[in-house]
């Protein structure tokens, strides 16, 4: 087990981030490098070098005004108290968009599991809320999705879940028909760009932004299901000789339970390792994909003090962080307490990256940044992304320090989603026509 971790990190575990690149015939450099990629402390740590840099002056892109943190902290604070005065904040989850306008779009899924064990119910839960954000990358300003039998027209991330809550429903995600409730390798790997368009509506004059690469990276979800056993074909499925599905990990993840207990860091080095395949950036590291994982040279560390072939990689994992956060809450239901939350990070998008634009915490340094799209490995929006992640740490502290509370009444993930999410999207909205954010993004469905 690698239990490599930044030395500058208080309260670094021995969780196994290897996620299946322990395979004879990988060297320790390379299974030390990929572990230490894909742990919390990677990405805090190395997001926090980059805001060292742009602190001292020295990033290319953004300046750093710091002493602008404690207003744009006010500013969040507002939008939590006036949309959650009692501060009975949810999880930053997917879970709060299935009932976006008021409508329990859950009532359909919990109707057709009467009867089914907890544990089944949780299978399920896990191949909805899976699916469902790995489809959420943002859908571009054009497109939207009327649902039938509401008639509510929605959009961007709101509009992903209702669509593809409606999706599951239909069994896009299943490969039988008399199951259709599921998210199975082999419905998965036999998706085409054809029917996803079908379930999330869209034409020419309704387009989603990176369609064929949505298909793919359910093609890829498949592929990872199928290939990870040890994970996806769990408890009593396995026992039944179940197809390999997405929620074979709920089983999975009752299993790593002490006393009735579970690390968030557990759930986060579950879905690293299961869904290798998916996370599929350009860059590796022995040949092993690293994922949602990208250069910047303010990261470099000094000389032996991490892994050397780690270079002067960010990891920002932010998908595989928000499924994580997303998981949380079927294994509550379940009876399991999550402990240690804050030990994820914040998540590396463009609400709570703008929302730091915007405030005027970060400048940016040319005219350019804002003028044209720019895509996900430019160092410009890896430098964004970066700064993010270890500003909303910061934030979350004067957060806190404003409301009287402490991070285990306001951990991290409401923090986001009560506050820095939704107060990103408020000054969007206000300063901009359509509420787009003030850097533009060339999406390919599949980052963002």
């Amino acid at each position: 087990m690698s239990t490599t971790s930044d030395p500058a990190q208080p309260g670094a575990s021995s969780v196994d981030f290897t996620g299946g690149v322990g395979a004879a015939g990988l060297p320790a450099d390379v299974r030390e490098a990929v572990a230490y990629l894909r742990s919390p402390e990677a990405i805090r740590g190395r997001a926090a070098r980059v805001l060292q840099a742009g602190i001292d002056g020295e990033l290319r892109h953004f300046a750093v005004h710091m002493d602008r943190l404690d207003a744009a902290a006010a500013y969040v604070v507002d939008v939590i108290r006036a949309n959650y005065p009692d501060l009975r904040i949810p999880y930053h989850s997917r879970w709060g968009h299935f009932a976006v306008g008021g409508v329990d779009r859950l009532a359909a899924v919990e109707r057709a599991l009467a009867g089914a064990s907890a544990e089944e119910r949780g299978r399920t839960l896990y191949d909805l809320v899976v699916t469902s954000v790995l489809l959420d990358a943002g859908a571009g300003p054009g497109w939207s999705y009327t649902e039938a039998g509401t008639e509510q027209t929605w959009s961007r991330s709101e509009g992903l879940a209702v669509a593809s809550i409606h999706a599951f429903l239909d069994g896009a995600f299943s490969s039988d028909p008399s199951a259709p409730l599921r998210a199975d390798a082999s419905g998965l790997v036999r998706l085409r760009p054809a029917r996803l368009a079908t379930c999330f509506q869209v034409s020419a004059r309704n387009p989603l932004v990176g369609l064929d690469g949505r298909a793919a990276l359910m093609n890829r979800l498949g592929e990872a299901v199928r290939g990870a056993p040890h994970i996806f074909i769990a408890g009593k499925a396995a026992d039944a000789g179940g197809p390999p599905r997405i929620g074979g990990m709920f089983s999975y993840l009752l299993g790593r339970t002490v006393d009735g207990k579970l690390p968030a860091r557990e759930i986060l080095a579950a879905v690293l390792e299961g869904l290798v395949p998916v996370w599929s950036g350009p860059h590796r590291v022995g040949g092993v994909p690293l994922g949602d994982v990208w250069p910047h040279p303010a990261a470099t560390p000094p000389p032996g003090t991490e892994p050397a072939l780690a270079g002067s990689m960010v990891p920002f994992h932010k998908l595989a962080q928000w499924l994580s956060y997303s998981l949380v809450e079927p294994l509550e239901q379940a009876g399991v307490t999550v402990v240690d939350l804050d030990a994820l990070t914040g998540l590396a998008e463009y609400r709570n990256g703008g929302l730091f634009v915007d405030l005027g915490v970060l400048e940016p340094r040319y005219e350019d940044v804002t003028v044209r799209a720019h895509p996900p490995g430019s160092e410009l929006v890896i430098e964004w992304r970066a700064l993010t992640i270890a500003l909303l740490d910061r934030m979350s502290e004067r957060v806190r320090a404003l409301l009287g509370v402490d991070a285990q009444t306001l951990p991290l993930t409401k923090v986001l989603e009560g506050g820095t999410w939704r107060a990103g999207r408020r000054i969007a909205a206000e300063k901009r026509a359509g509420g787009g954010p003030p850097i533009r993004l060339d999406s390919d469905g599949t980052v963002f």
